[in-house]
């Protein structure tokens, strides 16, 4: 192996065995551990073309592709910052003249309404999935689906807010990070009617298979909420496995059955909540805590007193 000096061999001691280090962009001898050379470049895998197609899809040129822009992010971007490559200030007698490229360059960009329609999509989605709290990979699945109901026209005639709520929803119960239509519209400004017709007319048209929600999904979060501890974590999943064997979890609301089984389990682990607390972490009513809790205690017999 040739070193950047143009080396097969250790000028100390002259050993063959030439290592590479590309985290730390050095070739070092493998004997005494000598440095010839500082500052490699890492040239990647070897790969052959044999037509412009393949040489086309092999390039490893450019930024990585971005699902959460409309355009994948390989389009030109002209920053609001006033400056230039190097950082300095650019003259105020060239700022109207870059006024007009970043204005050009911005209608460009989404010349097409449909075009618009999608970035203003999913620059909503990026937004509210910032409010709350939602991991990345969250967003993009939300991008993904709203692609493909763009695509089929399930936009037109709904509003971007609604559908971007209907998404985000679908993209939640995908990937398993619970959270209920009541949130879903007070951050979205949607009545939640309308987002569980748009969630089912997506759902129906781009043929999700969405497993329902569990009570189990929500209970590390609302603890975590209320600031209870483990042992009321784990006294949470120990009696819902008991409501679940007994069947009293079905057809009833996954967070009204959660927020039950985690105001019975911080009784009788000492941490005790009220209902009205539990209730506005949960997104229930108390009566709704209350009818539920009662049903679980005469169902499973435990020894409990609110």
């Amino acid at each position: 192996m040739e070193s950047d000096e143009g080396r097969t061999s250790c000028p100390e001691c002259q050993c063959e065995r030439l290592i590479r280090d590309y985290e730390r962009a050095e070739v070092i001898c493998g004997n005494c551990g000598l440095v010839l050379s500082d500052s490699i470049i890492d040239e990647g895998p070897e790969w052959r073309a044999f037509d412009s197609d393949q040489r086309e899809s092999r390039e490893r040129t450019g930024p990585p592709l971005s699902i959460m822009s409309h355009d994948y992010g390989l389009s030109t971007q002209i920053g609001w910052r006033n400056q230039d490559a190097y950082g300095k200030a650019i003259p105020h007698k060239s700022r109207s003249q870059i006024y007009r490229l970043r204005k050009w360059q911005h209608r460009i960009r989404t010349s097409k309404a449909g075009e618009r329609s999608l970035a203003q999509g999913l620059t909503e989605i990026n937004t509210m999935a910032s409010k709350m709290g939602l991991p990345r990979h969250v967003r993009e699945t939300a991008a993904v689906f709203y692609r493909k109901a763009s695509s089929k026209n399930l936009v037109r005639g709904r509003s971007i807010d609604e559908v971007v709520a209907a998404t985000l929803y679908a993209a939640c119960r995908k990937c398993k990070v619970p959270r209920t239509l009541d949130e879903m519209a007070n951050e979205a400004r949607v009545d939640r009617k309308s987002i569980g017709r748009t969630y089912r007319t997506i759902a129906r048209e781009l043929s999700l298979k969405l497993m329902p929600q569990s009570p189990g999904d929500y209970i590390p979060r609302f603890c975590n909420r209320l600031k209870l501890g483990m042992d009321v974590q784990r006294k949470s999943k120990e009696i819902l496995e008991e409501v679940e064997q007994a069947e009293l979890a079905s057809g009833v609301a996954p967070s009204g059955v959660a927020a039950a089984v985690i105001y019975i389990s911080s009784a009788i682990c000492g941490q005790p909540c009220t209902q009205k607390d539990v209730a506005e972490v949960s997104g229930v009513t108390e009566v709704t805590i209350r009818n539920r809790y009662k049903r679980i205690i005469a169902s499973l017999d435990l020894n409990f007193k609110s």
